[in-house]
């Protein structure tokens, strides 16, 4: 299990946060713990860090070296079905974080997989495959950041299989200003000539660093820069009056 990290907690964007750790990580005590706090509706989101730590109790309490096989993938298809139904009624956003494993002997196909069974992957809405794509580098020596990709497996609600890349930097999470560069960049809202950017006629710095913090130190004209982008990712997007919003009984017929 990776350390919490209180640091980073309190830099975080959130007005008002909780944490609950169970002294063993039982898988059901955490999952008890989850499915009060859902079931309460007076918290938005919660997140379970992560599914492949939730040890089953017989895993506790036997020896090193014992096999358990499908004690946590059984234990986690009973508990998502009634999580599904609990967060739908409180509408309670649930994030569920997992890790990594790999099948032996797979020679066709990925041999990626992830524990805890294949509940967990039919009951969620979306699933996201976050990698880690290469190193941030400031001056080229030290790391500040990861740059990491993004692929939607799976969504309910919206076209899946789409892909991003977003930079992650150590301390900040990720970085809001790299993301108007990426995207003003690509919508021909800011001008890149080389390693330098400009906005109109004003040069926003050479190199991405440099433009990162130019921004940062610019709010204003941050926000002016993610309004123009917004518009043209999603120019169709209308808004309409509370007049307008008012649907009859007999429209709906």
């Amino acid at each position: 299990m990776t350390p919490f990290s209180a640091t980073w907690q309190r830099t975080a964007k959130a007005s008002r946060k909780s944490r609950a750790t169970p002294g063993t990580w039982r898988c059901l005590h955490a999952l008890e713990i989850a499915d009060t706090l859902i079931g309460s509706g007076a918290v938005g989101v919660v997140v379970v860090d992560s599914v492949a730590a939730l040890a089953p109790r017989a895993e506790i309490d036997g020896e090193m070296g014992d096999a358990h096989v499908g004690l946590q993938a059984r234990l986690m298809s009973q508990t998502t079905r009634k999580l599904t139904a609990v967060a739908s009624k409180s509408r309670t956003l649930v994030i569920s974080i997992n890790q990594i494993r790999e099948k032996v002997g797979v020679v066709y196909g990925n041999p990626e997989v992830t524990p805890g069974g294949r509940a967990l992957k039919f009951y969620s809405s979306v699933r996201l495959s976050i990698t880690k794509s290469q190193d941030i580098k400031n001056n080229g020596t030290d790391n500040i950041g990861t740059r990491v990709k993004i692929k939607v497996t799976k969504n309910k609600v919206a076209p899946p299989f789409k892909t991003a890349e977003v930079e992650l930097y150590y301390g900040e999470g990720i970085s809001r200003e790299v993301c108007l560069m990426d995207l003003g960049d690509q919508c021909g809202i800011l001008e890149k000539s080389g390693a330098w950017y400009s906005y109109g006629e004003t040069r926003l710095g050479q190199g991405r660093e440099n433009v990162r913090q130019f921004l940062k130190g610019n709010p204003e004209l941050a926000g002016e820069i993610e309004g123009r982008v917004r518009e043209a990712v999603w120019p169709s997007k209308v808004v309409l009056s509370e007049e307008e919003a008012v649907i009859s009984s007999e429209e709906i017929i």
